[in-house]
């Protein structure tokens, strides 16, 4: 069954609007709206079924965890498998301007995960600990180096960030791991709920704050990264923050160069320049 012909049967009558139109990567996940009378609701079709059970499996595991979604119900039609959410809002920090107390709400959600007791949310035997990331972290730019020229990075940019030491990890905790400006929702009272929990895993909490922090104050305005962390409740110092984005940074090149092989990139100067910039810092240099 066609993802739209599922969501209009699963809306029973109700009217539906696609959330995620236009071209798609092959199995992308399609979401859409549907309203009822009194209320919204949001359902999620997944482009595969182990998307489906990683995303059951983290918000399980968190269950009762205040700023996460609220599932009403889950099925598979035609073994596709799809949830349905209630609505979390139809704006995210990512689209609305510099807000510092909704940055601040969405550094509690991390806190939150941070202080809650490790659990089972992944197969991995230790999660994502300081030897995991230090290993990622050299594999990640010694893939670099196959897609360099694509991605615009010159050889001493790539130089330059395989010299920085990789950042500092503490004990593995319940992570979301894609903390991103987009995936913090805020709703007409202004409450903050991070979606998308398909990555979820046991990772050092500076992978989580480290990123919302870094794009939050890219995409937003440093007066919400600094509000994040307050939220948070424990700030990185810069040079930790430059190590991590140096990371971050680097994961999401060779991501959008190893998921587009053969097709056009979109424009990531804006991914290079941020590598140069927090290369320099971590390095201890002063720009």
């Amino acid at each position: 069954m066609e993802s739209y012909q599922l969501a209009e049967k699963l809306a029973r009558g109700d009217r539906v609007q696609e959330l995620s139109p236009g071209q798609r990567p092959i199995n992308a996940n399609r979401l859409f709206r549907i309203f009822g009378e009194r209320t919204t609701r949001v359902l999620k079709i997944y482009g595969t079924a182990a998307r489906q059970r990683r995303e059951q499996h983290a918000l399980s595991a968190l269950h009762g965890v205040p700023g996460l979604p609220v599932v009403l119900e889950r099925g598979v039609q035609d073994e596709v498998h799809w949830t349905m959410f209630a609505d979390s809002g139809r704006w995210s920090l990512g689209t609305l301007p510099e807000n510092p107390s909704l940055a601040r709400r969405a550094g509690a959600i991390l806190q939150r995960l941070r202080d809650i007791e490790p659990t089972s949310m992944t197969n991995l035997e230790r999660g994502i600990d300081q030897e995991w990331v230090t290993v990622d972290f050299i594999s990640t730019f010694r893939r670099m180096e196959r897609y360099r020229g694509r991605l615009g990075v010159s050889q001493e940019l790539l130089d330059a960030a395989r010299s920085v030491r990789p950042p500092f990890a503490s004990e593995p905790r319940a992570a979301h791991t894609n903390a991103t400006p987009d995936n913090f929702l805020v709703d007409d009272g202004g409450n903050v709920t991070l979606i998308n929990w398909e990555w979820a895993t046991l990772a050092p909490p500076e992978w989580d704050l480290s990123k919302a922090t870094w794009l939050t104050g890219l995409r937003l305005g440093p007066a919400a990264a600094a509000a994040m962390q307050e939220g948070y409740g424990i700030g990185l110092d810069r040079v930790q923050l430059d190590r991590w984005t140096v990371y971050n940074a680097g994961m999401m090149l060779v991501y959008e160069a190893e998921n587009r092989i053969g097709g056009r990139l979109d424009d990531l100067s804006y991914l290079v320049a941020e590598l140069q910039r927090a290369v320099t810092g971590a390095r201890g240099v002063v720009g």
